[in-house]
């Protein structure tokens, strides 16, 4: 990007920015997610790092925001509240300690990490040990008095406690800073009152928390239960030595501090911290989206001063987000192995929850025109832990006039073949070529998945070779391969190409369940070839069942049934399956494993350490157990692993389900 473009995209940037700013912080509403806004402001902190005169005062980066609400006397802050300069990344921490170690030559830090809350900061002035006065951080220099409303607030003290350690507290003036929050629990709690009064919801809990603290009756900010948690003290007069010190000073004084706060020697250890608080962030009673890492030492901490809006010795370190802004920079159709047409966002890399995306999906063509997704669009893309990216809405202020709107082709990319679809109402074009060569290919590639027969060396590339070599034409054609055919192709050599032939013919009786999902039929997952399997005991029986039959399985309703019968009925899959049998290849009959989690159905949310998810999948069936994708009422464990999303947790404790860590499961299934 040149620096006529970057000037442009800075401007609407910004623009687009301090709108958000205004509707978060002043109206408290929110327009965007926070994640999606944090990804802008890092785009425009980017562009200001590379063109430094393109700075303007007026800059999101160049101060902190907010603006006094009608009805507050406005308080000037005797010392500036400040904000942090966010890290989305190990590296840019280290860069961060990097600076540092250069301006003050010590390269044996000591760091005081905490855990970074989401609510309204604030700061408390006491007089003589007497709560004095209640401000909000408004834009850092002023803010609003709301001394009335902060003392509804049970977790603030009216009065300093007393303390022969630190009495010298209780003289003069003494200021409490830190953050009003709402616990999650209360958040929800309120939300189900104000749905049985016909009110609206709200949002989230931090607006909620700052809402409430700007209503102009006290006596509903009480009737709302909020917290204060403190991170930080200011007395003119005394000099405290660390910040570990602050938070022993602030819990002597009688105010609520996290205790998961720590001290750590090293980089090495804040990451281990972070890591570890990943995965337990859930088990907060609060939200948050990250941590504070200072450095402890406060006479270094004041030494290094403050830059713009940031104090040098301090960032705030976010977790990966689960969203962010990228540029569209076009829309391709893939057609996958039941002839579906589905449209492929092509995106500027961005990383999103801890990987980097390039693609996303976009479901259909009418997904696409309902939320007027076009080529070049800046997007907010979605992803968390396992799932697959997803483009959310195209950010329309940011458009120059040169995006382009999507039209889904007439015909398939690969084959030519007219798309067509199987009803009016339904969503999604298909090719309707069983001899397409896409979805030849995907039908193979699937065939030998993992979560199929588990095929080593039959991957994408290997299988489009062999079809490429005239040497296969379907699934079953893998089984009459010979080695000197395959150490001919380019791919391959004499080693290789045995290998692959061993790991073919290994798999010559397969487990009923993984041939029947290695089939593709439409509709039929994992857990349902499962189900079929224990149910029907053999293939034969499956192919001959009908619809009233094959309804008579657990979570098998009327379009899953259909799809199964009409797989069976269709002459070239009877033909498939006869080619199979030819040649020696023959699933087994079916027994139920009645191990220790019969019964059990388990969900997995974020990744884990020690194996992979189909492994995991595999181990709970073995048990006997359910391996389940997603979080319903019949689930019994969900297992909270590392890099996890939200929405997995948030249901599980909505519907009370046990939560285990992956150390705990890995003791289940040994």
């Amino acid at each position: 990007m040149n620096k006529v473009q970057a000037k442009d995209r800075i401007k609407k940037l910004k623009a687009l920015i301090e709108e958000y700013r205004y509707h978060y912080h002043v109206l408290d509403e929110s327009i965007m997610s926070d994640e999606a806004a944090d990804s802008l402001k890092h785009e425009l902190s980017q562009l200001e790092n590379q063109y430094p005169d393109l700075i303007t005062p007026d800059s999101p980066t160049q101060r902190i925001a907010g603006q006094s609400l009608p009805g507050f006397k406005s308080v000037s802050h005797k010392e500036r509240m400040i904000s942090l300069n966010d890290a989305f990344s190990n590296q840019e921490v280290k860069s961060w300690q990097e600076r540092i170690i250069k301006l003050i030559d010590n390269t044996k830090l000591e760091y005081f990490v905490d855990i970074k809350m989401d609510g309204l900061a604030c700061a408390l002035v006491y007089e003589d040990g007497q709560l004095f006065q209640g401000i909000t951080r408004g834009d850092g220099f002023v803010g609003e008095d709301v001394t009335a409303n902060i003392r509804t607030i049970e977790s603030i003290p009216l009065k300093l406690r007393k303390s022969q350690k630190y009495q010298y507290m209780l003289k003069g003036r003494t200021e409490i800073r830190g953050e009003i929050i709402m616990y999650k629990k209360d958040f929800d709690e309120l939300n189900k009152k104000r749905k049985k009064q016909g009110l609206a919801e709200f949002a989230n809990p931090r607006n909620t928390a700052a809402g409430t603290i700007r209503q102009l009756d006290p006596s509903l900010v009480a009737s709302r239960k909020l917290y204060f948690r403190a991170y930080d003290l200011i007395k003119d007069d005394h000099q405290v030595s660390s910040n570990s010190e602050v938070y022993q000073i602030l819990k002597e004084l009688g105010f609520l501090v996290n205790d998961m706060s720590k001290v750590c020697h090293s980089l090495d250890e804040v990451f281990n911290f972070a890591n570890d608080w990943q995965v337990k962030r859930q088990s907060l009673p609060f939200n948050t989206d990250g941590l504070v890492i200072k450095i402890n030492d406060k006479e270094i901490y004041q030494k290094l001063g403050v830059v713009g809006k940031a104090p040098r010795a301090a960032i705030a370190y976010k977790y990966a987000a689960e969203q962010a802004t990228t540029k569209l920079l076009d829309i391709l159709v893939s057609i996958g192995r039941t002839g579906t047409a589905t449209p492929v966002a092509m995106l500027q890399p961005v990383t999103i929850a801890g990987t980097t995306v390039q693609m996303a999906t976009l479901h259909n063509e009418g997904e696409i025109h309902r939320k007027d997704i076009r080529i070049g669009d800046t997007v907010i893309v979605h992803k968390a832990g396992d799932i697959i990216p997803e483009v959310i809405e195209p950010i329309i202020k940011l458009r120059s006039g040169q995006e382009k709107v999507f039209r889904m082709p007439k015909n398939c990319p690969d084959c030519g073949q007219p798309l067509a679809k199987y009803a009016k109402d339904d969503a999604a074009w298909r090719c309707m070529n069983k001899d397409c060569q896409s979805r030849i290919w995907k039908r193979i590639e699937h065939y030998a998945s993992k979560e199929s027969l588990d095929i080593e060396g039959l991957g994408e590339k290997n299988v489009i070779s062999l079809l490429d070599a005239g040497l296969i034409k379907d699934q079953a054609d893998i089984y009459i391969l010979k080695e000197v055919q395959v150490a001919k192709l380019e791919r391959f050599g004499k080693l290789s190409a045995n290998k692959l032939i061993e790991a073919i013919r290994a798999k010559k009786r397969p487990d009923l369940n993984r041939f029947i999902y290695g089939l593709g039929i439409r509709h039929v997952g994992v857990q349902t070839a499962i189900d079929l399997a224990n149910y029907f005991k053999n293939i034969e029986a499956l192919s001959l069942a009908n619809i009233d039959q094959l309804k008579k399985v657990e979570g098998i309703g009327d379009v899953v049934a259909e799809s199964i019968v009409e797989w069976f009925a269709e002459p070239s899959n009877k033909s498939l399956l006869d080619k199979f049998k030819k040649q020696g290849v023959w699933p087994k009959t079916a027994y139920q494993i009645n191990g220790p989690l019969k019964d059990t159905k388990i969900v997995i949310t974020g990744s884990l350490k020690s194996m992979l998810r189909e492994e995991a999948a595999e181990a709970i069936r073995l048990l006997g157990g359910t391996f389940q994708g997603s979080v319903g009422k019949d689930t019994d464990i969900l297992v909270v692993a590392d890099k996890t999303g939200s929405s997995k947790i948030k249901k599980a404790n909505e519907l009370g389900i046990k939560q285990i860590t992956e150390d705990e499961f890995i003791k289940m299934i040994s």
